[in-house]
């Protein structure tokens, strides 16, 4: 057989599959049908996703590949054919004067620019020699809603529905306070359809939740679900106390509209007293676009309502005619949808951590589950408060949330997904670690706490990474892993380590017998199988004995090095209260040595500019304690400074300045910055206020250079900071004869 017949017969195999599936095709298609509209039941008609929006995704596009590559299979009720909703039978049905549709989803930067490419040889096609302007709007997680004006007053609202039919909620939407029932100024259509989403913002969601779980109901699972059910609220006045929003999102059916294109009826809209979000912008070119989307990925958790991607569409009125609809999306609009920041998964068990502080926080574990490009199995729950606010149960459905590099959250419950074996969390009254009772810090505080700050190996564990990370003594090679093995060994039965004050003191032999449990490795090896290994030094064998690791030997060069830290970094590393690195260098500015704070008074330390009561509290009470004591005096013995060398050949240019740090700069790290400020008297800030005298802005200077501009604050570059420095403020300030020109 040739190479072209065997291709033929190849194409005739495919042929004959497609005229006839395979019976495991049909069943995995029919499978996907029903998924698919069980879904869209329960997310349009139910208001109670049983599934991710992630996992409905990836169905729906299994189901669009499956048509796509079969045909012959695609029936004309096929969810791909249709607008996703369907009408509640608790609603009078109201049909649209003109069909609401949906929008066809892309999912990444190379689908959209496809998309814009295709539309823009369509649009060449249709109207040749035009250049299309793109109008983008931010795609609200929220429920489409459809009002119907005449002569300026409103007649009828409702869901958008199958598309053609929808829910009569007009009750309801009178008593969003946005939208209005008599629209303001003049020259209104004699009618017109005006389509939007109703939405609720997500503070207002939190305090919904909160208030649903204290009456013993079920929460929601995120806002587009509590926005849904509040509009479906057979009693109106239910519906007006969940504050609903809603921002115009385009038009259907009009008579006696002049407008041309969709950004001039916006304007339009706004005028006559309907909300049109304050996002909608006007674009140009496909690389404004994802500038655009790039730029909302990155603060879509700082708006007032959950987004889920960006709307494109044509913004001409007559192109968007001539470029019409399929059965289902208009040929003209498109949205890109963001990557999944929640999925759904199963609540394994809730169990406590304590912290270095020894806060005890409630922490879901979860059945493994990827979300925003990262594998997930733990979430913080903060208190318990907060778990019984979520109103979530241990063996839960439920919907985890991770924005980015954000720790990963539990939003709340699928309550549909209950069959009666969950059971209620119930919060420790001993701490897990070292067994001491557990009691708030103080009264009516939420937090727990263990007290046993001086021997709770896990309190000492973080303390002690705390102490050896940059912010303090700056101790690379001693990480997390490292300091739990110095406080928390599986052998010796007395760790090297019970607290900070022997920290200097240790010695390389200290750590030779360290053992941690790990998963076994090799041949033989079976699934969840430990042994235990040495952290510090290498495994012995018949040829070599154990000697120290290359990190080992490291850490001990650090730790050689970081007894020259300054002052504020060694009041850091102490761990005190409240002391974070901007009160311990004001505290190291001031009184130049540990002892000058050890003897200080509370209220001579709270007159310190940058401390105040709290801090200056926090600090006398932790020298109070004999065992607190105990850690300054051996680390200095151990030769850990504790007293800063004022260089008096550095003037002190900048007593009574105050200077924030921005960017990147050439010639300073942030620290160093920082540091030459000080050296010199002057106050480094972390935020612009009126009282700030100069930002000094490098490349990549973000908000605070925004704030400093609106409040005429001098901005000073990476030259001028360094004339700053060596002249003070009359060496950058300009001078009379430049105010006058």
């Amino acid at each position: 057989m040739t190479s072209e017949e065997k291709q033929r017969a190849e194409q005739a195999t495919r042929d004959s599959e497609r005229e006839v599936p395979r019976e495991e095709l049909k069943e995995r298609y029919a499978e996907l049908v029903e998924s698919v509209r069980a879904a869209r039941t329960a997310y349009y008609v139910e208001d109670a996703p049983r599934i991710s929006d992630a996992e409905y995704d990836t169905l729906y596009r299994e189901l669009e590949r499956l048509e796509a590559e079969n045909p012959e299979l695609t029936a004309n009720d096929s969810p791909t054919q249709e607008v996703g909703g369907e009408v509640s039978e608790a609603f009078a049905p109201v049909k649209h004067l003109e069909r609401m549709y949906s929008l066809e989803d892309v999912f990444s930067v190379d689908e959209l620019r496809a998309w814009l490419q295709r539309a823009a040889v369509s649009i060449e096609n249709v109207r040749p020699g035009s250049r299309p302007a793109w109008l983008t709007e931010l795609k609200i997680d929220g429920l489409a809603v459809n009002l119907l004006y005449r002569d300026g007053e409103l007649v009828r609202a409702a869901t958008r529905g199958d598309g053609t039919t929808g829910e009569d909620v007009t009750h309801n939407v009178a008593t969003i306070e946005q939208i209005p029932g008599t629209l303001a100024g003049e020259g209104h259509p004699s009618e017109i359809e005006i389509r939007g989403e109703v939405f609720i913002a997500s503070s207002d969601f939190r305090e919904l939740n909160e208030g649903l779980v204290a009456e013993g109901k079920a929460p929601f699972a995120n806002p587009r679900n509590a926005a849904a059910g509040s509009l479906r609220q057979k009693d109106p006045k239910v519906t007006a106390r969940r504050r609903l929003s809603m921002f115009v999102h385009g038009i259907g059916s009009r008579t006696g509209l002049s407008a041309a294109t969709q950004g001039e009826t916006y304007d339009l809209l706004a005028s006559w007293g309907l909300p049109v979000s304050p996002y909608t912008r006007l674009l140009g070119s496909e690389e404004e676009i994802l500038e655009l989307i790039a730029h909302y990925g990155d603060r879509r958790h700082d708006l007032v309502h959950e987004i889920d991607g960006i709307v494109v569409k044509v913004d001409d009125f007559r192109t968007q005619q001539l470029l019409g609809h399929t059965s289902r999306v208009p040929r003209w609009a498109v949205a890109y949808k963001y990557p999944p920041e929640e999925v759904n998964t199963e609540l394994l068990d809730i169990q406590v951590s304590v912290g270095r502080t020894g806060r005890v926080t409630p922490f879901g574990l979860m059945e493994p589950v990827k979300v925003a490009g990262s594998t997930v199995e733990m979430a913080t729950l903060h208190n318990q408060d907060v778990v019984k606010a979520k109103g979530v149960l241990i063996g839960d459905t439920v919907v985890v949330r991770k924005a980015g590099d954000v720790i990963p959250e539990i939003v709340g419950p699928v309550t549909a997904l209950r069959d009666g074996s969950e059971r209620e969390f119930v919060m420790p009254t001993r701490c897990p670690s070292c067994g001491t009772e557990l009691a708030p810090a103080k009264e009516d505080d939420v937090d727990i706490r263990c007290p046993n700050s001086r021997s709770c190996p896990a309190q000492l564990w973080q303390t002690l990474f705390h102490t050896a990370g940059r912010g303090a003594f700056d101790i690379e090679a001693l990480g997390e892993e490292g300091a739990r093995a110095l406080i928390q060994p599986a052998e010796p039965e007395r760790p090297p380590l019970t607290g900070l004050a022997g920290l200097f003191d240790l010695t390389p032999e200290d750590l030779a017998e360290v053992r941690i449990e790990r998963a076994k490795r090799g041949k033989g090896a079976e699934p969840g199988e430990t042994e235990l290994v040495p952290y510090f030094y290498t495994r012995p064998t018949a040829k070599k004995p154990s000697v120290p690791t290359k990190n080992t030997l490291t850490f001990f060069e650090q730790l050689e090095e970081a007894k020259e830290q300054p002052l504020w970094r060694v009041l850091v590393g102490l761990s005190i209260r409240h002391v974070g690195p901007t009160a311990a260098r004001a505290l190291a500015t001031e009184f130049g040595s540990m002892s000058a704070i050890r003897e200080a008074g509370e209220e001579r330390l709270a007159d310190t500019d940058g401390v105040g009561p709290t801090i200056a509290r926090a600090v006398t009470e932790w020298f109070a304690e004999p065992w607190h004591r105990e850690i300054v005096d051996r680390w200095a013995a151990a030769g850990v400074r504790m007293e800063d060398e004022r260089d008096a050949s550095i003037p002190r240019v900048l007593e009574g300045v105050t200077v924030v740090v921005t960017g990147t700069l050439e010639d300073f790290t942030r620290d160093s910055a920082k540091e030459a400020i000080i050296l010199r008297g002057g106050k480094a800030s972390g935020s612009v206020s009126k009282n700030t005298d100069f930002l000094v802005a490098g490349e990549n200077a973000g908000s605070k250079l925004d704030k400093a501009e609106q409040l005429k604050i001098p901005i000073l570059d990476n030259e001028s900071f360094k004339t700053l420095l060596a002249e003070g403020p009359d060496g950058v300030s300009p001078s009379q004869d430049d105010d006058e020109e």
